[in-house]
C-alpha cells in the first residue's frame, strides 16, 4: 500500500521527534505505473533484494500485481522482514526500509503487521514508525484499522492517527464514520483527529467542527491540534480567528492556548489583546505574557505595568514581571513589589519566593509573612525552608537560629 503524498503529510504531522523520514517516498509526480511499485530508493531496492523479493538485474521490482509479486512471501516471512527493519540501528535507513515494506502490503496484511509491531514494544523512538503503519492502513482500509484500534488499543493515539490520515484524503467519509460511530452524550471523541487533518487542508471546516463540540476535554484536544497550524499563519491571523469565535468558552480556551506563543513574538500586542478581552484567559495568562515581556525588555514591561489602572490586571501583570526579575535580581523584584504594594497579592508573593529562593533564600523567606492566607503561608514556609535545607543545610540552620524568636519573620506553629 503506497502512501499518497497527502497521507505522508498527515503522518509527518503525527510523528514528532521520534520519527525520521528521508529519501524519495511517494512522489506526487509519479506515473500510475510507478505508483504500483515500491519507492525507488537505494534502501528500498536493497531491502527488496535482501528480503527475498523478485528484483531484476536492474534492481527494480517487476511491475506485477501485489498478489503475484508477493506470492512466494509467507505471512511469517513478512513479519520477519518487519522485525529486521524495526531492530535496525540506523533510524534513517530503518524508516526508508519501513516505507518500502509498507508499499508492498495489501489491505488485508496490515493488521498482522501492526499487531506484530506492537508486540515488539512501542517506545518513544518508535512512535513515528507506528504512525506510518497506522496512516498507511488508514489509506488502505480505514474502517478495519479503526475497528482494530477500538478493540486493541487504549487512549486515543491510534484512533486519532487513523482518522487524521483518512481525513487527509476523504474528509467527508471520515466525518460520516465519526458521526455514525458515536451515540453517547457530550463531545464526539472521534472529531479531534479529523480536525488535526483539516487544520492543514480546510481550516474553515475544522473551525466548524470545533464550534459544534461542547466544552470538553475532546474540544480542548481539537484546539491543541488546530492552533499550531493557525499560529504558523502569523500573529494577526491567529488573533483574528480567535476574535471571530462567538462561543465565549471556546474563545477563552483558544486565547489561553495561544497567548504564550503569541507573547514570544509580540508581548506588548498580546498584553493589550488580553486586556481588551477580559475573561478567564486574561486572568490566567496576563502574568505569563508580562513575564515573557520582562525577560525580553524589562523596562518596557515595567512602564506598561505602571500605566495600568490599579486592579486585577495590574496585579497579574506585576506577578509576571516579578517572576521574571526575581530569578535574576531578587532585590530588584522586591523593590517592584514595594513600588506597587496595593497590587501585591498572595500569588505574587509565592512567585517571588520560588523564583528568588535559589539565589537569595534569606530574602525569599523574609517575604513569606506577607501572605494573607494562613494555610498557604505555612505551607509555603515549610516547602521553601525544606528546599533550602536540602540544598544547603548549614546556611538554612544558621538562618533559623538567627531569626528564632523574631516577631518580624513568620515562623510555623
Amino acid at each position: 500500500m503506497k502512501l499518497t503524498p497527502s497521507a505522508i503529510l498527515a503522518a509527518l504531522v503525527l510523528m514528532g521527534a521520534g520519527g525520521f523520514i528521508a529519501g524519495r517516498v511517494s512522489s506526487a509526480d509519479a506515473s500510475p505505473g510507478e505508483q504500483d511499485g515500491p519507492a525507488e530508493t537505494k534502501s528500498s531496492r536493497s531491502l527488496t533484494r535482501d528480503a527475498g523479493g523478485n528484483a531484476g538485474g536492474n534492481g527494480k521490482a517487476p511491475r506485477l500485481s501485489r498478489p503475484d509479486r508477493d506470492a512466494k512471501i509467507t505471512a511469517k516471512d513478512r513479519l520477519a522482514r518487519l522485525d529486521a527493519i524495526i531492530r535496525g540501528e540506523n533510524p534513517l535507513e530503518r524508516n526508508r526500509a519501513l516505507l518500502a515494506f509498507i508499499d508492498r502490503l495489501g489491505p488485508g496484511e496490515f493488521e498482522d503487521a501492526v499487531a506484530h509491531f506492537r508486540e515488539l514494544g512501542i517506545t518513544d523512538s518508535r512512535m513515528g514508525e507506528y504512525s506510518l503503519l497506522l496512516s498507511a492502513w488508514a489509506q488502505a482500509d480505514p474502517t478495519s484499522a479503526l475497528a482494530y484500534a477500538k478493540e486493541n488499543t487504549n487512549g486515543g493515539f491510534a484512533r486519532e492517527t487513523i482518522l487524521t490520515s483518512w481525513a487527509s484524503t476523504d474528509p467527508d467519509a471520515a466525518i460520516r464514520w465519526a458521526q455514525a460511530n458515536f451515540d453517547g452524550e457530550g463531545a464526539n471523541p472521534y472529531l479531534p483527529g479529523i480536525i488535526r487533518s483539516l487544520a492543514i487542508s480546510d481550516p474553515a471546516r475544522a473551525t466548524e467542527l470545533l464550534a459544534s463540540m461542547p466544552r470538553s476535554e475532546e474540544r480542548g484536544k481539537g484546539l491543541d491540534f488546530f492552533l499550531p497550524h493557525l499560529l504558523q499563519q502569523g500573529t494577526g491571523s491567529t488573533r483574528a480567528w480567535i476574535d471571530a469565535i462567538t462561543d465565549e468558552t471556546l474563545k477563552n480556551g483558544a486565547m489561553m492556548r495561544a497567548a504564550r506563543q503569541l507573547a514570544a513574538a509580540d508581548p506588548a500586542g498580546t498584553a493589550a489583546w488580553l486586556i481588551a478581552n477580559p475573561g478567564e484567559a486574561s486572568q490566567r495568562r496576563l502574568d505569563d505574557v508580562y513575564s515573557a515581556w520582562a525577560t525580553r525588555d524589562q523596562q518596557a514591561a515595567v512602564s506598561s505595568l505602571a500605566a495600568l489602572p490599579a486592579g486585577e490586571n495590574r496585579g497579574n501583570a506585576l506577578g509576571g514581571v516579578v517572576r521574571s526579575v526575581a530569578s535574576e535580581d531578587p532585590k530588584a523584584a522586591l523593590a517592584l513589589m514595594d513600588r506597587f504594594p496595593n497590587d501585591v497579592n498572595d500569588r505574587v508573593i509565592r512567585d517571588f519566593v520560588w523564583q528568588s529562593l535559589g539565589s537569595d533564600p534569606e530574602t525569599a523567606l523574609s517575604q513569606i509573612g506577607r501572605i494573607g492566607n494562613e494555610q498557604v503561608r505555612e505551607q509555603t514556609y515549610r516547602r521553601a525552608l525544606g528546599a533550602w535545607t536540602e540544598r544547603d543545610p548549614a546556611s538554612a540552620n544558621a538562618w533559623q537560629l538567627k531569626i528564632s524568636g523574631s516577631s518580624g519573620v513568620f515562623t510555623p506553629r
